[in-house]
């Protein structure tokens, strides 16, 4: 079992590789961090003795003053260093770079610096350090105006702002998830001494496509209620970006119901992807679900029958309910990283419709089950 401590744990980047180690219980176990350790020295040294592998993450992006960017950046890798001098010891550490190193400013100069105190550190002590070098970063709960502009871009759209593009360059793009996994083959790695890796940018879009395919999916999945086409890794990567700035009082959304003298027809699902169909029945005080998904699309469509169908973000408390009555037949989509569930809270047999933009996989199920309450 290897002990993992992430600096910067509750940040963007943090807390998806906290939430990503989660899913590996067998082979990790992971050593709470808190930002005000770094101002307890001797509460710091005890961290860093509790853990075998140190992911240093903690920065300053932004700052109206850049000085005060690079001091703090530095003196973070600075108290790191102390506190494993403290408590003599050489956990192996990783430490979170930029491409903005190769730049001219001082957050760049801020993270060149940190990596070499942490090398020397290593040199003279024994120790390992791997830095990574990494590319723009993007994905779901990022902080708008401070992570990524891509952050900016879906708060705006879903808030009723208006994005403005100011520089249309080409930009290098991972996606977090596929970053949270480069952190995890550095956290198995036997590698010793000093490690200087460049993450290679799986994307390069410019900011106009990036913008263009962020509108089309406010435009047809918010105000159509249309999965769009999220055949390829970049568009359903930028799709659950997206979809993590929706308000949660955008759910549930009822169908539209077209009656005659025949019965009743619902359109339940107009998606321009492929995906996987399926229904279930529930007794009454029965409940269905409780696991989340990193990845996948889903939807669920309640009827027939009365239903509660609650949410919870992986490690935070607030629980998100939807109440649905098939006699107004509607739907509420799970977003990715939110635990779910379903539960039958009528007197009569609940039918459910779900569909999932990929077929259910043994050998990768994306299902990991974590109780809602």
């Amino acid at each position: 079992m290897i002990r993992v401590g992430i600096t910067g744990q509750a940040g963007f980047i943090g807390q998806h590789l906290y939430n990503y180690l989660g899913t590996k219980t067998e082979q990790i176990s992971r050593t709470d961090f808190e930002r005000s350790l770094f101002d307890k020295p001797e509460a710091l040294a005890a961290w860093v003795a509790n853990c075998d592998v140190i992911v240093h993450i903690a920065a300053m992006n932004r700052h109206e003053d850049p000085q005060v960017i690079y001091d703090t950046n530095v003196g973070l890798v600075q108290k790191l260093i102390d506190a494993c001098q403290s408590a003599a010891v050489t956990p192996k550490i990783i430490f979170s770079s930029s491409t903005q190193e190769e730049q001219d400013n001082l957050y760049g100069q801020s993270k060149r610096d940190g990596r070499k105190l942490l090398e020397t550190w290593a040199q003279q002590q024994g120790g390992s350090v791997t830095s990574l070098l990494i590319p723009n970063v993007f994905g779901p709960f990022g902080k708008p105006f401070y992570n990524s502009f891509i952050a900016t871009f879906c708060h705006l759209l879903n808030t009723g702002g208006a994005p403005e593009v100011h520089q249309d360059a080409e930009v290098s793009l991972i996606y977090v998830n596929a970053l949270v996994e480069h952190f995890y083959q550095q956290i198995q790695s036997d590698s010793s001494g000093v490690v200087f890796k460049s993450i290679e940018a799986p994307y390069k879009a410019k900011v106009t496509e990036v913008l263009q395919k962020l509108e089309h999916f406010k435009t047809s999945y918010v105000e159509q209620g249309q999965v769009p086409d999220i055949s390829q890794a970049f568009d359903i990567d930028l799709f659950n970006t997206f979809t993590a700035y929706i308000p949660k009082d955008y759910f549930p959304r009822k169908f539209v119901k077209h009656t005659d003298n025949r019965g009743a027809f619902v359109e339940i699902m107009r998606a321009g992807t492929s995906g996987q169909s399926s229904y279930s029945t529930t007794v009454p005080g029965i409940t269905r679900g409780n696991h989340y998904h990193t990845r996948k699309v889903e939807r669920f469509a309640v009827i027939s029958g009365k239903a509660s169908i609650k949410l919870r973000k992986v490690n935070t408390d607030k629980v998100y309910e939807y109440i649905l009555d098939g006699n107004e037949p509607a739907y509420v989509d799970m977003p990715i990283w939110y635990t779910h569930n379903i539960t039958n809270i009528g007197d009569e047999e609940l039918i459910t419709l779900f569909w999932i933009n990929e077929p259910y996989d043994p050998e990768d199920p994306d299902t990991y089950f974590e109780s809602v309450d």
